[in-house]
Formats: C-alpha cells, structure tokens, sequence
C-alpha cells in the first residue's frame, strides 16, 4: 500500500450511509503483514441474493473458483475478503484455504459455509494461512456494525493509494433505497469481466436473476472499459449483494421490470464512478487519459481500437511525457485489426485536432497543444469516418513510478 495519495485522487469522498441488512468489520490477521488491516467482513441479513461476475483468465484464484460454484444458489450471508495474498496458483492448499475460511465464517455467523462468498488480493503463488481467521472472523461478526464504509474500503487495498466508495440513493417504487460500493485496483489491469475486487450492496429486494442480469450489462461501459496496463488478474471478482431490507419497497423478479428504470441508472452510475476511481488509481499514474473511438463500424469495433491506443505502451509513456505523439495514436489503430482508414483518421488531444485526412492538421499549433498536455486528465478523441460505432475507455499514462512499484512488489 502507497503513502503517497495519487494527484489524481477524487477531491472529496462522499458520505456513505448504512445500507439496510449490511454490517462490516475490519482486522488485522497478519496475512503477510504485521499491524495492517487486512480482513474485511460483511454480514448480511437472511434472504440476501447475490449476483457476480469474475474474471476470464484461465488461471483464476481458488476464491474465484469457490464463488463460481456458490453463485448458483443466488443466496449470501456473508463476504470475507483479504488482502495481501491472492490464494491464486496454490493449487490443493489454495481449495482447502477457502473451504476452511468458508467453514470458519459460517460458524461465526450461524449459517451455512455455502452462503459465505470469498475473495482475495495481493501475491500470486504463495499460500494463504486460513487457520489465521480462526478467532479473528468470530470477533468481526459479533462487533460488525452499518457503519465504516471507508474502514471497510482502506482493508481491501493492496498497492492502491486511496479507498475507492461510491453511493447512490433512488426511489424504487415509492421506497428510497441505497446502492453503495467500494474497490481496490491499481496494478494488473485489463478487466475481463469487472475489476480486481469490487463489491456492491443494496437494501432493495431484488432477486438473483434480476441483479445477475444487472451486473452483467453495467459492466459492459464500466469495469470492462477501464485498463492500466493491459494484465487481466487471476482474481477479478465483482458482486453484488441485495438484502432487500427496504421496507415497502416492491419485490423486482426480473430485470425487464419497468420499475427498474432509475435503480438501474443508479446501479450503473456507482460502477462507473468506481471503475474511474480505479483509472485515476493506477500505479504511478499522474494522468487521467479518456479515449473515445468514434465512426467506426460498430461499438464492437470502435472498444477494440480504443483498448489498442490505451494499452499501448508507447502510447502511455508519451502521454506521460505530455507529449501529443499522434503518431504513436495512430500506430495503435493501425495495429488493432479493426476497419481504419489512413486518409479518413482525424486524432484531436483535449479538443485540439492535432491530425486529419491522413496528415498533421494544417492549424497545428506545437505550443497549444504542449500546453494542453500538462492537464492532469488528457482526453483522446480518434475518428474514424466508417460507421456510426463509438466506444469510450479509461486509462492512465505510464511513468517511471509503475516500474518502480511492479519491480519491488515482492520485495
């Protein structure tokens, strides 16, 4: 975990209320530190549903593997998350870690293990101690409460620099209910699915079809549009959790219900304002960077060539350099496999049109541009003239700092 906060840290952190059916506690159990929080707990109320997605990899975590086959059940009563240790590439121990701190929790909250959800973060490879949460998860059940949401946030990080929380409020029906959220990521990400780590709860009563069906499409334009260095983690876990506590709020059966409409809005504007949170906590980043594809020939199309630019090295390090390389822009497009045409391209960098029809632009002005990239959030507006397919995602730029941080992490 960094001491020095990112400059790109959000400038205020919001308020984040209780959300009805949801109690967290936080520990230290020494997973590879000593005297650092590292275990988060979260205990739901009985007849929470739960919906998730993970990642691709096909190297997952065995806490990805445990939550997989859990979900199908659509049940929860409780999350157990650390950090420091990603239980991932430790085959036959890494399942018994999870079944024995499965186990442990259930006892402590007097259910079933099958209602505990897992998740882990930190080194890849080395063993994870369960017999450490033995006592440490009895103590957080019994002292959970509905506050400590920024506690809660500040236990799941690893190389972050910041606790990332977002919250919304909504009326479903004639019931106000809330949606908040928190995540971790700063390092080994190119989502697939989500993101490292994130977890949303709700107090409305949705059930698991409807919020897994929710899950799925928010991610689409959120998580899975965000990228730092082009590395998909082998333990990208994202869930979410409805208690339905709200009292008087309607019972949702299916994702297609008119009813909908504003919480899904809502549910959607916290996954963004997190995976943006993710963005601007990119190791060693010192720039936001939004690249937007427009006309190309599908939105399928116009991801491909967006993700392309913002996983580009070259591209990164220019931008980082504050540098409007469009050159190297172009090379990423051009690289990406997708319909692009040379004398079609136009590449503007925070609303200056550096290049166009296949050629620097003829008002290309050197110092209008120089001093646009001393910004701290650098927009990349690519058009490409084909289609009506547009696409947006997040990325940061690359520094010296990445290295630095990715060359000590074992260390």
């Amino acid at each position: 975990m960094s001491t020095a906060i990112s400059p790109l840290a959000p400038a205020s952190v919001p308020d984040m209320p209780a959300v009805a059916g949801v109690r967290l506690a936080t520990a230290a159990a020494g997973i590879r530190y000593r005297d650092r929080t590292d275990v988060l707990l979260a205990v739901l109320d009985e007849g929470s549903t739960v919906a998730g997605v993970f990642t691709r990899s096909k190297c997952p975590s065995a806490p990805v593997e445990w939550c997989r086959v859990k979900l199908k059940r659509g049940r929860a009563r409780a999350l157990v998350v650390n950090s420091g240790n990603a239980n991932a590439f430790t085959g036959r121990t890494g399942k018994q870690a999870t079944t024995l701190t499965a186990s442990i929790a259930a006892r402590a909250i007097g259910c079933k293990p099958d209602d505990i959800f897992l998740a882990s973060t930190g080194v890849i490879g080395e063993p994870l101690d369960a017999t450490k949460f033995d006592g440490v998860l009895g103590t957080l059940a019994r002292t959970a409460t509905p506050d400590g949401w920024m506690a809660a946030a500040k236990a799941i990080m690893t190389t972050d620099t910041f606790p990332k929380v977002a919250t919304a409020t909504v009326k479903l029906g004639n019931t106000k209910v809330t949606i908040s959220g928190m995540a971790k990521g700063a390092g080994m990400i190119a989502p697939d699915m989500a993101t490292m780590l994130a977890f949303l709860f709700t107090d409305a009563p949705i059930a698991a079809g409807a919020l897994q069906s929710l899950l799925k499409n928010g991610v689409a334009d959120t998580f899975n549009a965000v990228t730092i260095d082009g590395d998909t983690s082998t333990s990208d876990t994202l869930l979410a959790f409805a208690t339905g506590a709200a009292k008087d709020a309607p019972k949702i059966s299916r994702a297609g219900d008119p009813r909908l409409k504003a919480f899904t809005k809502a549910f959607n504007a916290v996954l963004a304002d997190l995976a943006e949170q993710v963005a601007r906590d990119g190791e060693g980043a010192r720039k936001l960077v939004e690249i937007i594809v427009e006309g190309a020939t599908t939105k399928a199309s116009a991801r491909r060539i967006a993700m392309s630019v913002a996983n580009s090295p070259l591209v990164k390090t220019a931008i980082a350099g504050e540098d409007a390389n469009w050159g190297r822009v172009v090379m990423a497009v051009g690289k990406a496999g997708e319909p692009a045409d040379r004398d079609k391209l136009s590449i503007s960098f925070n609303g200056i049109r550096v290049a166009s029809k296949g050629a620097r632009d003829p008002s290309y002005d050197e110092a209008e541009v120089s001093a646009a990239m001393k910004n701290p959030t650098i927009q990349i507006r690519i058009a490409l003239g084909l289609g009506k397919g547009r696409d947006r995602v997040l990325t940061c730029d690359l520094t010296k700092e990445y290295v630095a941080i990715n060359g000590d992490y074992r260390s």
